[in-house]
């Protein structure tokens, strides 16, 4: 029985503005304000897609607290993952958006049901995502 038409992942933070920012020069997705303007406080954004389709959600929360990946008393909760076909111009690009490199790297399976390499980043609030090399 399917009860929902479509989901998505809504991530907490500090800076909706800054952070739905980040994401949409990531996955070319339109900013939904809902009628205020990126220059005011926002305390919920959406990333759309070209149906209108919410596809992420960003939660202003006071006291945000960023997780402490890998280890530490903050879990992740979640973390994103997005296929790239290019790895090393990805890092690129990711760097100069904003995102940071975390020193632990948990290595890159590599199997038939899994992708071949991955690294894990941190976003401008700091939680864990990955870039995926797909081909």
């Amino acid at each position: 029985m399917k009860l929902a038409d479509h989901f998505y992942v809504a991530l907490d933070c500090e800076n909706a503005v800054e952070l739905a920012q980040f994401y949409a020069q990531i996955t070319g997705l339109r900013i939904e304000t809902f009628g205020v303007s990126l220059d005011e406080k926002i305390g919920w954004i959406e990333l759309r897609d070209e149906k209108d389709i919410p596809r992420l959600g960003f939660q202003e929360i006071e006291n945000y607290v960023a997780p402490t990946w890998p280890t530490g008393i903050t879990p992740q909760q979640a973390h994103l993952d997005f296929a790239v076909k290019d790895l090393a111009k990805s890092e690129t690009e990711i760097l100069k958006l904003g995102a940071s490199k975390t020193q632990f790297q948990p290595g890159s399976p590599k199997n038939d049901n899994y992708s071949t390499e991955f690294i894990v980043y941190l976003d401008p609030a700091g939680h864990p995502f990955c870039l995926i090399q797909r081909d």
